[in-house]
């Protein structure tokens, strides 16, 4: 019985595609269902009498340019990643390394 020298080499596999959202847009996402959440809950503070009228409707009007502007970068940040993860196949065709690649 004869036994090889050198193990076989290994098998490169690509890592898979990640398609999920990367954590940053997570967070964002989550911190803006938290500002939409304390938007809600801002009625029964003024009924509680804990908050004016007034500053009801500055905190309501803050809470949700906050809330629309992360759920915005969220999104913006999902989209930029899902760009860059379609680009690397791409970029790899681009340089004659297709499926009929000869080099």
């Amino acid at each position: 019985m004869s036994l090889p020298l050198r193990p076989a080499p290994a098998r490169r596999e690509q890592p898979p595609v990640d398609h999920g959202p990367p954590l940053r847009s997570k967070v964002s996402g989550v911190l803006a269902a938290i500002a939409c959440a304390a938007c809600c809950a801002l009625p029964p503070l003024v009924a509680a009498g804990v908050l004016t009228a007034a500053g009801a409707a500055i905190l309501r009007q803050t809470l949700l340019a906050v809330s629309a502007g992360l759920a915005a970068t969220g999104l913006g940040l999902w989209w930029r990643h899902r760009r860059r993860g379609a680009r690397r196949p791409a970029a790899a065709a681009s340089h004659g390394c297709a499926d009929d690649c000869r080099c």
